[in-house]
């Protein structure tokens, strides 16, 4: 995972079409010491993105044009870099719709900066780099096959593209495969708050894992549920 003197140095990207939002959010965020570049919407994004690499994306998902969440989905082809959306209080729809299209995170406005900047290091804290402690090891998933001292999924010779969420969540997972791992339990080593909403958002996120690992998702051999315990990693 990232250190937490390398947070401070991370480059944000702020997309919102709101002016005096995008000024507040880049003003507090360089405070705390991040490297801050920001966009007024989805194609000045793309632009930015074509010449500049980010720790991470911090986007409102109302947004004329192009949305957030759109944006994401289409990013998500060929992007791992992790995505905060922000979604309006109470739509529970486009929070939803955001994870589905590969969102991390969301954050529901209006918000204090600081839950901002908490949601913010959380988020980079799951962002895995690789450790030279750790003796080579690959998990055998069918046509596919993790290799857990990188944090890398391939098929074949085709690397996998995850998110930061999904890589964190393989991580999780290959550290005790085998083995339940409960919702509460994700939550809580995701670094997010505890309750059922966050249940159900980590649900949202194995659906998505279970599309790059199985041959069926709907009906998973590698990536299972337990009833009454959580998930678990099965591989060959």
């Amino acid at each position: 995972m990232m250190a937490m003197s390398d947070m401070t140095e991370a480059h944000l990207l702020i997309v919102d079409d709101d002016e005096r939002i995008r000024r507040l959010l880049q003003k507090y965020l360089i405070r705390q010491g991040f490297w801050v570049s920001a966009a007024r919407d989805a194609s000045h994004a793309r632009r930015l993105l074509e010449g500049l690499d980010f720790d991470l994306i911090v986007m409102d998902v109302m947004m004329p044009g192009e949305d957030g969440i759109s944006l994401t989905r289409s990013l998500r082809e060929n992007l791992t870099t992790p995505i905060l959306l922000l979604t309006a209080k109470g739509d529970t729809g486009d929070r939803i719709k955001g994870l589905e299209a590969g969102a991390d995170d969301y954050l529901a406005k209006p918000f204090e900066p600081k839950e901002l900047l908490l949601r913010i290091n959380a988020i980079l804290r799951r962002v895995p780099v690789v450790s030279d402690e750790v003796m080579p090891k690959v998990l055998n998933l069918g046509d596919k096959h993790y290799d857990t001292e990188r944090g890398e999924l391939w098929c074949g010779d085709d690397l996998v593209r995850l998110t930061a969420t999904e890589s964190q969540l393989m991580r999780i997972f290959s550290a005790t495969p085998g083995d339940a791992v409960s919702r509460a339990s994700l939550v809580e080593q995701l670094g997010r708050d505890q309750g059922q909403a966050q249940e159900r958002a980590v649900d949202v996120q194995i659906t998505r894992l279970r599309r790059k690992l199985e041959v069926d998702p709907k009906q998973p051999r590698y990536l299972q549920t337990v009833r009454g315990a959580g998930y678990m990693l099965a591989p060959d």
